[in-house]
């Protein structure tokens, strides 16, 4: 707001309410505008002395976290578990292919 539209709203104001009545209107509402920063004020005081939404946010949020970490380390476990048995099998069909390779050899010098 520009200086000539606060003086333009002050010339209606007295217009309307008269000289007289503008300091007790201006009264009214500084009190209001107290009374309201008051009650927000108290309002932000209450949530933040009962700990309100934000502590139950944090425990859920630690929970989550919790599980997360769980289910990590299990995908981990078995994955490695995977690992180990893929290798395990990957060995025995080298292991058995070159028995079987070794056989044919000695097979075919048998003939």
């Amino acid at each position: 707001m520009g200086g000539g539209e606060i003086v333009l709203i002050i010339f209606v104001a007295l217009l309307f309410f008269g000289s007289k009545a503008i300091p007790d209107i201006a009264k009214t509402l500084g009190k209001a505008m107290r009374e309201f920063q008051k009650a927000t004020n108290e309002i932000k005081r209450e949530i933040n002395e009962s700990g309100g939404i934000g502590d139950e946010i944090k425990d859920l949020k630690s929970t989550i976290q919790g599980a997360k970490s769980d289910i990590q380390d299990g995908v981990r476990t078995h994955t490695s578990d995977i690992e180990k048995d893929i290798q395990e099998i990957k060995s025995d069909v080298t292991t058995g292919t070159q028995n079987i390779s070794s056989t044919i050899t000695n097979e075919a010098k048998m003939d």
